[in-house]
């Protein structure tokens, strides 16, 4: 970046476990990135394991789901309009049920928050991710790419959060090993998929009105984050957990105003149309 270092903060969890935090901010290229690597232990909270609950069938044992969690997780939020906003997340799950058996899943992904629609970022992203998914299976991108639209919809709005990338959950098939590789060829994709983007135009100008536009967008970031994103969701539901990693996804500025409306066939009203209606970027 040049123009900022990262803030490393070290943290304990009283109920077991603990994570290292890593966050900068106002620099020159990004205005809050952070990366977040966490290994958390003990029993899941009453609302925790109803979330989970909600997608697993688990056998608690007088109330009690004893759980290890780990993960990486990182979100960029450049100053300039035209770099994308980047999210990655790649986590393994393991709970112990009142019988002694064990559950384990992977899960996460990757995915993209444009202001402005560039086609061929669009393009080199999804292809990237692509060829990381087809090393292991040509079924799973395009599975993984669906779940991913599905996933980041901002349902009272009628729009995605971006023009996504991959996302999954509760993976636990063919075998752990099996899974533990794809889940590491996504994450060495990630520079790859994003950096060159960055790169390209970092130093592209742009006017108070393109910048208005992407704080309006982060808004809806937040909207997102806070309302639907089950990893917030857990970390504030999870007793002891570390509340600024939890929230380090949310950017440095935002913005709402009231009945905003882009003009008709403007720029702002081209990404929010690929918001609507999700585009098949490689083929």
């Amino acid at each position: 970046d040049g123009g900022a270092a990262f803030t490393v903060n070290t943290w304990e969890r009283k109920e077991g476990g603990g994570g290292i935090s890593c966050v900068l901010q106002d620099g020159h290229i990004f205005e809050k990135a952070g990366v977040n690597v966490s290994v958390v232990l003990g029993h899941l909270s009453v609302e925790a394991m109803q979330q989970m609950k909600s997608r697993k069938t688990l056998k608690d044992k007088d109330g009690k789901l004893p759980f290890c969690a780990m993960g990486v997780s990182s979100v960029i939020h450049p100053k300039n309009p035209h770099v994308p906003t980047v999210h990655f997340n790649y986590r393994y799950f393991e709970i112990e049920e009142a019988d002694g058996t064990k559950q384990w899943w992977f899960g996460g992904g990757t995915d993209l928050t444009p202001t402005y629609l560039n086609n061929e970022d669009a393009v080199h992203f999804h292809k990237t991710l692509k060829e990381a998914c087809d090393k292991h299976d040509p079924k799973l991108y395009p599975k993984y790419k669906k779940w991913c639209d599905d996933y980041f919809y901002i349902k009272h709005r009628g729009e995605r959060r971006g023009i996504g990338g991959i996302f999954f959950d509760d993976l636990d098939s063919p075998s752990k090993e099996e899974v533990f590789q794809f889940v590491q060829s996504c994450a060495k994709a990630i520079v790859p998929c994003y950096i060159p983007i960055v790169k390209n135009h970092c130093h592209d100008p742009f006017t108070p009105e393109e910048k208005l536009w992407q704080q309006l967008r982060r808004g809806r970031y937040v909207e997102f984050n806070l309302v639907y994103d089950r990893g917030t969701k857990f970390g504030l539901a999870t007793p002891g957990s570390r509340i600024e990693s939890v929230l380090m996804s949310l950017p440095l500025t935002a913005r709402w105003e009231y009945m905003h409306t882009p003009p008709e066939n403007s720029r702002e009203a081209e990404i929010l149309e690929v918001l609507r209606n999700p585009k098949d970027w490689v083929h």
